[in-house]
C-alpha cells in the first residue's frame, strides 16, 4: 500500500494506517467509507479494534471465526470471506483448519431439527397421536446415542425427538457431524467457539444451540473472556450493511451524474 494515498486527506491517510496497524490489512472496500464517512469509519475501527487489542485468542482463531459466520448458510457472504481466508492464512491457518471450519459450519442445516422437532412433537403429542411420530428407545437408538456422545462430548433433549422418529437419518447425520471431530486439526475448544460464533451471529441468533455450545465450551475449558471475545468479533458483521452498501452507493451516484 503506498501510504501516501493520494487523494485523502491527512487524517484519512491516518486512518487507513491505524486500520492496517489494529487489524492487519486493508481491503479496496473501506476506501468508499472511509472518503464518506471518516468519522463513522472511525467510530468502527475503534469498536472493532478491541477484540485485537485486548483479546486472548490467536489472531488465525480470530479469522477462522470470521470464516465460520461469513460462510454460514445465513449468510454466505464471500468478498469478506475471501478477505478472511488470505488474513488467516497469513497467520498460519491451513487448508485443512480453513476446511474443517466449513465442515461445522455445514451442520448449521440440523437446527432445523432442533427447533423444527420439539414442536413437531408436541404438536402430535396435543393431538393425542405422539406414538405415531415417536418409537420406543430400542438397543439400535441407545447405540447411536452413546455413539455421537462419544464423538461430541455431550448430549442434548434437542436430539431426543429426531432419534426417535427416523434413527435412519439420525445415524446419516452423526457420520457427517462427526467428520471435523474426528480430524483433530483443530482443539476442541476452538471448535466449540466456532459453534458459538454462529450461533450468536445477527443473521441467526439461536439461543438453543448457543446455550449448548456454550456448555460444551466450558466444559472443553473456555474462559469468559474467550466467549466474550468471540461475541465483540461477531458483532462487527453489521458492517457488512456498509461493505455491500457504500459501493452500491457510489456507483448509483456516478450513474446519476453521468446521466445529467
Amino acid at each position: 500500500m503506498d501510504m501516501t494515498d493520494e487523494g485523502l486527506s491527512p487524517a484519512r491517510q491516518e486512518l487507513k494506517r491505524s486500520f492496517i496497524a489494529n487489524r492487519g490489512y486493508w481491503n479496496a472496500f473501506w476506501d468508499g467509507l472511509l472518503g464518506l464517512s471518516p468519522e463513522f469509519f472511525e467510530a468502527y475501527l475503534n469498536f472493532s479494534s478491541v477484540p485485537w487489542k485486548t483479546g486472548t485468542l490467536l489472531p488465525k482463531y480470530k479469522e477462522l471465526i470470521y470464516i465460520a459466520i461469513d460462510i454460514a448458510t445465513t449468510h454466505l457472504y464471500e468478498p469478506g470471506l475471501r478477505v478472511h481466508i488470505r488474513n488467516a492464512v497469513k497467520y498460519g491457518a491451513t487448508s485443512g483448519e480453513i476446511m474443517e471450519v466449513y465442515q461445522l459450519a455445514s451442520v448449521l442445516g440440523m437446527h432445523s431439527f432442533t427447533m423444527g422437532m420439539p414442536v413437531l412433537v408436541d404438536e402430535f403429542r396435543n393431538a393425542g397421536r405422539e406414538e405415531e411420530l415417536i418409537a420406543p428407545m430400542d438397543e439400535r437408538m441407545e447405540a447411536l446415542k452413546a455413539r455421537y456422545m462419544g464423538i461430541r462430548g455431550y448430549w442434548s433433549e434437542y436430539w431426543d425427538g429426531l432419534l426417535r422418529a427416523d434413527p435412519d437419518y439420525f445415524e446419516a447425520f452423526v457420520e457427517m457431524a462427526s467428520i471435523p471431530w474426528k480430524t483433530g486439526r483443530l482443539e476442541p475448544k476452538i471448535k466449540e467457539l466456532i459453534h458459538i460464533a454462529i450461533d450468536a451471529s445477527t443473521t441467526h441468533l439461536y439461543e438453543p444451540g448457543l446455550r449448548v455450545d456454550i456448555r460444551n465450551a466450558i466444559a472443553r475449558g473456555a474462559t469468559p473472556q474467550e466467549i466474550m471475545e468471540v461475541y465483540q468479533l461477531v458483532s462487527a458483521l453489521g458492517m457488512h450493511t456498509c461493505i455491500m452498501g457504500v459501493p452500491v452507493l457510489l456507483e448509483e451516484l456516478r450513474n446519476l451524474k453521468d446521466a445529467q
